[in-house]
Formats: structure tokens, C-alpha cells, sequence
């Protein structure tokens, strides 16, 4: 849990490296928290009106039915998922930067998001290991573990 929460305490710092561990488990925690809204916003859908009303346009029948709203637990859902993406773009941001820090690249290279198929190459850039021992961008975040075990 303490990789989880190590890019919050880490929020904007943009330099330094991050080891693959931190980017991951990041990484994990965003797609179980988002799982988690999804699947709360997924239960506020009225879902047994709507196939209701879409039943009777395929019959060629009026609909009396209440209108389908929207119940509670999805507009909450909206409103903490809305919440949860502004509090984490920054830090989602900076340990993807100090993620390619510590593989001697520059933060700029992020921008490859944007071009086609750059999503692709930037996942194989956080995939690859470190450069080892220190680079531009600060000390080997892995020296004490490789230290350790050496």
C-alpha cells in the first residue's frame, strides 16, 4: 500500500526517478478506484426502465412508464470520479515523468501520448528497467535494494 500512496506524498515533484514499482502499483490503485466508480455509476442507471421503454418502441407501443432517471449512487459516482481524476492528474503526471527520469529520458517524451500509437511506446518505456546507478535526473532508486542483494 505504501507504492500506492507514494506519488500523492510525492505530489508534484516532477524530478527524481521512480522505480517501475512505484509507476505500477500507481498505477493499480487508479484502475481499482476507477473500477470501483464505474461500477457504483453502473448500478444509478435505471437500467430495467430503459430496456422497459426500449421493449415498447420495438413493439410499436407507448411507453407509460416513468421516464428513466438516474438514480442517486450515479450522480454521486460522477461527482467523486470528477473529484478523484483532478485530485490525481498532477501526481499521475509527475511519477510518469520521474518514470522516464529513470531511464535517463526527458518528461517531454510523455508528450508521445498524444501522437498515434505513442501510448504504445511510452508503455514500453515504463516497462523497461532504469539505467543503472545515477543519471541527470538524480541517484539510482534501486542502489539500495541492488546493494542489499549483491
Amino acid at each position: 500500500m505504501e507504492w500506492m500512496l507514494l506519488p500523492f506524498k510525492r505530489y508534484a515533484d516532477f524530478s527524481g526517478r521512480s522505480r517501475r514499482m512505484e509507476y505500477w502499483m500507481w498505477t493499480l490503485l487508479q484502475m481499482i478506484v476507477m473500477m470501483v466508480l464505474y461500477a457504483m455509476i453502473m448500478l444509478g442507471i435505471p437500467w430495467t426502465e430503459i430496456a422497459a421503454r426500449a421493449q415498447a418502441d420495438q413493439m410499436g407501443v407507448v411507453y407509460n412508464g416513468a421516464e428513466p432517471v438516474p438514480g442517486m449512487t450515479f450522480w454521486a459516482g460522477i461527482i467523486v470520479l470528477v473529484v478523484w481524476v483532478l485530485a490525481t492528474f498532477i501526481p499521475s503526471l509527475a511519477v510518469a515523468v520521474r518514470r522516464l527520469h529513470d531511464q535517463d529520458k526527458s518528461g517531454w517524451f510523455y508528450l508521445l501520448s498524444f501522437v498515434p500509437f505513442g501510448g504504445l511506446v511510452l508503455l514500453v518505456f515504463f516497462c523497461l528497467e532504469g539505467t543503472k546507478g545515477p543519471n541527470q535526473y538524480g541517484p539510482d532508486p534501486l542502489a539500495d535494494d541492488r546493494a542489499t542483494f549483491a
